[in-house]
């Protein structure tokens, strides 16, 4: 199982990127899927969350301007972002748990310039 990132880069506040996660190997029937950040403070922050059956669940930071989503059949796991900040800097990473083992990504940088 490997998760790989994409679709980090710089942008200007207020603009928008989108990550993607390639999940290949994991099945997100039993699997939590999850993008996290190291910001500058560099404490790991849960951005948001996907659970089996599609809940999902944001930090108050993001919430309302982030959205995580699944396509299944393609295997990935997407964050649009939307409105950026300057404080949404960070390296991203995709993690998947199924509550018995996990697998991070190595991630990818979001950079979002004032």
């Amino acid at each position: 199982v490997q998760l790989v990132e994409s679709g980090g880069g710089l942008a200007q506040a207020g603009g928008s990127l989108t990550l993607s996660c390639d999940a290949s190997g994991i099945m997100f029937s039993i699997n939590e899927m999850s993008w996290y950040r190291y910001g500058s403070e560099r404490q790991r922050e849960l951005v948001a969350r996907i659970t089996p059956d599609g809940t999902t669940i944001y930090a108050d930071s993001v919430r309302g301007r982030f959205a995580i989503s699944t396509d299944i059949d393609a295997n990935m796991v997407y964050l649009q972002m939307n409105n950026l900040k300057p404080e949404d800097t960070g390296m991203y990473y995709c993690y998947s748990t199924d509550h018995f083992q996990g697998h991070w990504g190595r991630g990818t940088q979001v950079t979002v310039s004032s």
